[in-house]
């Protein structure tokens, strides 16, 4: 709080702003007054003249990162994890190739046991992928942990995994200037092809039409993909249904932070 104090023949006057910047201050001229045949003096008036207030405007919230694409066919049919890894690996320096990871992948080897087109058995992606990714037989996908513990091999305790966290968190982990593999679907909607099957004594309840992909930016309203099946790179999705299919995805999502 800022006082001004003017010194005059009677009686001092002050003023104070609540504003933290200086305030202009116009003087009105002294007039004179008779009371009982003397003179008075009025004190001098002051007017205070604050300035407009101009608040600074929040820039939005939006980065592109140019990461490089790399396409999961014809080599990994159901490779689209391993190959935006190695999208993310290449943009972190690591010249880490598709196969590379693929060779590298813990993988489930329960194979797939079916009735009719119904899956009876097969493995857990929590653990490994399921299937074989080449597509030369059935091959369905992997989750975030196998996915983290690759990271990390590359990469050593640099593995950041930002599943089940808000979609602000993964926002300001691009901010920093790292991509971020996520799950969602091949049309980036909602999944609507829905599988259950028994492995060991628990039971995998997962959609078919899922999808990964490596996620290098957002606006306000949209996010920008490099998507390993389409072959297309910062593609733009609505950000509301991105986040929709993320979510019903369980919100997985494997980046890496390097530290000094």
């Amino acid at each position: 709080m800022r006082k001004y104090f003017v010194f005059l023949t009677l009686l001092p006057l002050f003023g104070c702003s609540h504003e933290h910047h200086f305030n202009t201050i116009s003087p009105l001229p002294a007039h004179e007054t008779l009371n009982n045949n003397k003179k008075t003096h009025i004190q001098q008036q002051m007017i205070i003249h604050t300035p407009h207030v101009q608040t600074e405007k929040t820039l939005p919230r939006k980065i592109i990162l140019d990461a490089p694409l790399i396409k999961q066919n014809p080599e990994l049919k159901y490779g689209c994890e391993v190959t935006s890894i190695a999208m993310m690996l290449q943009y972190a320096g690591t010249p880490i190739s598709k196969i590379d990871l693929y060779k590298r992948i813990k993988k489930d080897p329960d194979p797939i046991i079916k009735s009719g087109k119904d899956i009876i058995q097969w493995g857990d992606p929590n653990e490994g992928f399921v299937g074989d990714m080449t597509g030369k037989k059935a091959g369905y996908a992997v989750f975030d942990k196998p996915i983290e513990n690759l990271v990390n091999f590359y990469l050593p305790n640099c593995a950041v995994n930002l599943s089940n966290q808000p979609f602000t968190v993964l926002e300001d982990h691009l901010l920093d200037g790292y991509p971020i593999v996520v799950w969602t679907t091949g049309d980036y909607r909602l999944p609507d092809r829905w599988e259950a099957w028994k492995h060991h004594n628990q039971t995998i309840s997962t959609p078919l039409d899922l999808h990964a992909v490596l996620l290098v930016g957002f606006d306000q309203n949209y996010v920008y993909i490099n998507d390993p099946l389409s072959g297309r790179k910062q593609v733009k999705v609505n950000k509301t249904q991105f986040i929709s299919s993320w979510i019903a995805l369980k919100s997985r999502a494997i980046s890496y932070q390097k530290y000094e």
